[in-house]
């Protein structure tokens, strides 16, 4: 998830009660909700080496617990130096400290699994990935549920507000600014904005009427909770999805004389009925969408959506095995939960581009949507 997603929660999770085991745990729960993000670093080797380390240790179990550790041992140590400084009793617990950072420490993980990038929480013995595919990496309705219970707990402060103020005027106009056609698989984004601005507008009233007295805590403890039962949601509407991806899949592999290897069904940009699915066969791989669980399934009854993409076979395939040699394409392939290689000209008599891609994101030659495509020249043999 996006870093202003993990500081709500980590706020939240302050809010909700976690704050009374020490001084400074607003700080600390807030850090330790970003913290596994600190692989952001890796960004100065390139796109590749971002790609190669993001979401890999940091996001791990063990990488997650040591960062836990880390940060309230660093708030304790220098609370002790500036209380000897100025010859004042220290002020942090430590053991309260620890508690609620790794409490907050590790939704980040959490919440990072739910959507369809995943993460290797086995590292650095296991690389392998998990996907939760149940939300789209950037959710505007967690944004509202847990954003709006931090605004309600802490806007209490004229500067606090006009900081929120300015939180809610970006977040506004990323809402009702984003396209839905450059979100793969999204129908209409208008229900998502009439839910944003309905839910902002409830919340600024509710600041108004100083709702946030009376609810306490228990704002903080609610929007929690809301969320855990969004994802439940999810997860309901996941598995139905899930079941008739596998289904039509296995009906375009026979129509087709092919042998269904595997499909996901994943989440889309604030969409919870609709689905990006991708199935592989032995000779090709699909990219349809799926409609809510009540609706008719469009790939179904029309191909006109469905995308198929041939895996590439004789000279192709000798072409694409000596793209893969690349440094760049091998990072691609580690990280890449659908590869699909195309090659530009197979006719070649000089030089071609083996065009590489994650179909969860974009296709080959199509728009590379960050580090997603690759576009590798090879040398064609004359023989």
């Amino acid at each position: 998830m996006d870093g202003l997603t993990h500081s709500f929660v980590g706020l939240a999770s302050a809010k909700a009660g976690l704050e009374r085991l020490s001084p400074y745990t607003i700080a600390v729960s807030i850090l330790a909700a970003n913290a596994p993000d600190i692989d952001v670093v890796t960004a100065v080797g390139g796109r590749w080496t971002a790609l190669h380390y993001h979401r890999g240790i940091t996001h791990s179990i063990a990488g997650t617990l040591v960062l836990a550790i880390l940060i309230p041992t660093l708030f304790y140590l220098i609370d002790r130096v500036v209380a000897r400084l100025r010859a004042r009793p220290a002020r942090v617990r430590f053991r309260g400290l620890l508690l609620a950072s790794l409490i907050v420490a590790a939704t980040h993980p959490l919440m990072d699994w739910t959507n369809n990038y995943g993460l290797r929480p086995l590292l650095p013995w296991n690389d392998r990935w998990f996907y939760g595919d149940l939300v789209f990496i950037i959710d505007p309705y967690i944004w509202l549920i847990v954003g709006g219970a931090g605004f309600l707990l802490t806007s209490n402060t004229r500067p606090k507000l006009i900081v929120w103020s300015i939180i809610g005027a970006v977040t506004t106009v990323l809402v009702l600014a984003a396209s839905a056609s450059r979100l793969p698989g999204s129908g209409s984004l208008l229900p998502a904005r009439i839910i944003w601005v309905i839910g902002v507008l409830a919340f600024i009233i509710a600041r108004w009427k100083k709702f946030d007295k009376p609810a306490g805590k228990w704002a903080a403890v609610v929007a929690l909770s809301t969320v855990v039962l969004y994802w439940s949601g999810l997860a309901w509407q996941h598995r139905i999805a899930y079941g008739r991806a596998v289904e039509v899949a296995q009906q375009f592999a026979v129509q087709r004389r092919e042998l269904f290897i595997r499909a996901a069904a994943m989440p889309t940009a604030a969409n919870p009925f609709r689905w990006l699915c991708v199935a592989e066969t032995d000779t090709a791989m699909y990219r349809f969408s799926l409609a809510s669980s009540w609706d008719s399934i469009e790939s179904s009854n029309s191909t006109s959506r469905l995308e198929r993409f041939e895996k590439p076979t004789g000279r192709n395939q000798q072409l694409v095995a000596s793209a893969l040699r690349d440094p760049r394409a091998q990072i691609l392939l580690g990280f890449a939960r659908f590869p699909i290689e195309k090659v530009e000209d197979a006719n070649c008599v000089g030089q071609t581009l083996v065009q590489l891609a994650d179909l969860r994101y974009t296709e080959p030659g199509g728009p590379a949507r960050g580090n997603f495509a690759l576009d590798v020249p090879v040398e064609c043999d004359p023989r």
